[in-house]
């Protein structure tokens, strides 16, 4: 099949090789089944294999689309699957369902959904936590691999340390590292604990203003809009040292992220001052607490 682009891959893990920008289950969601195939079609022809869903994704609407529209593709992607159950048991009740919804054996990587607390790391290791499961589940092949995705630094560098972490997916977005110091920590200790980097929410500008109109409904915050600045900040996120990064849920800013990445040359030192520029004074979607 001939690719309308050239889209990149870099190493995920041992053989693995990712696309540079990923497809998000959300992408599906509130189109019809139809269009949903025609997305992931499309997807396939661009070059893209590495696609994330999660049950909490609209009720479970991205996962069942998103399932039927692979079914051609299942053995060319990597696919990757959420929980945002803490405990064993619920984990395995929701791994079981998501399984059955995406028509697969086995997910490429299986994700703790959203850590945000200490009190969740916690009961993730704790006596009959989640990560029981996950290790079962990886020794009988319904994973290939464990990861997490993290909105915290503290939780996600306590998970690094305790639990063998395969993959991070987090945010790696130019105002939350510029102006929130959030982010390089996660990226260096999972560098230092050999987890391969997966980045979420580089086209995120800033959180939506109390009584803003919500021009894009599938964003909890405000994307970057602006054509040259969406380049700088993706380019910014995919010239750090990660393996992939996946855009925001809306049809327009996935296509876009795709365009750029697909002729992706790292930010000179002269867009990276632009890009500096740009963003001062921004509130950023993940400040570090102190």
């Amino acid at each position: 099949m001939k690719r309308q682009t050239q889209l990149p891959r870099r190493i995920y893990k041992g053989k693995d090789e990712l696309s540079i920008i990923g497809f998000g289950g959300i992408v599906v969601c509130s189109v019809s089944q139809k269009e949903a195939d025609h997305y992931v079609a499309e997807a396939m022809d661009l070059g893209i294999n590495y696609f994330d869903v999660a049950p909490s994704y609209f009720d479970g609407e991205a996962e069942i689309k998103l399932g039927n529209a692979l079914k051609p593709w299942r053995k060319e992607v990597f696919l990757a699957c959420k929980t945002t159950r803490r405990d064993a048991a619920g984990a395995r009740a929701e791994l079981e369902t998501s399984l059955k919804r995406a028509h697969t054996d086995h997910f490429d990587l299986y994700q703790f959904h959203a850590l945000t607390t200490m009190g969740e790391v916690s009961k993730i290791l704790g006596p009959s936590g989640a990560a029981e499961t996950f290790i079962k589940a990886k020794e009988a092949g319904l994973v290939r691999y464990l990861g997490f995705s993290a909105h915290s630094v503290e939780a996600a560098l306590t998970l690094l340390d305790q639990f063998p972490i395969d993959s991070v997916l987090f945010p790696l977005n130019m105002v939350s590292i510029k102006q929130g110091n959030f982010g390089l920590q996660i990226l260096e200790k999972a560098k230092e604990k050999g987890a391969a980097r997966l980045a979420l929410k580089a086209l995120a500008y800033t959180p939506w203003q109390e009584g803003e109109p919500h021009t894009y409904s599938k964003a909890w915050y405000k994307p970057i809009e602006d054509p040259d600045l969406q380049d700088k900040a993706l380019r910014y996120t995919l010239s750090l040292d990660i393996t992939a990064a996946i855009p925001p849920g809306h049809y327009e800013l996935y296509r876009r992220a795709v365009d750029i990445a697909s002729h992706f040359k790292p930010l000179t030192q002269e867009e990276q001052n632009t890009l500096d520029q740009a963003i001062s004074g921004l509130t950023p979607l993940f400040p570090l607490k102190e």
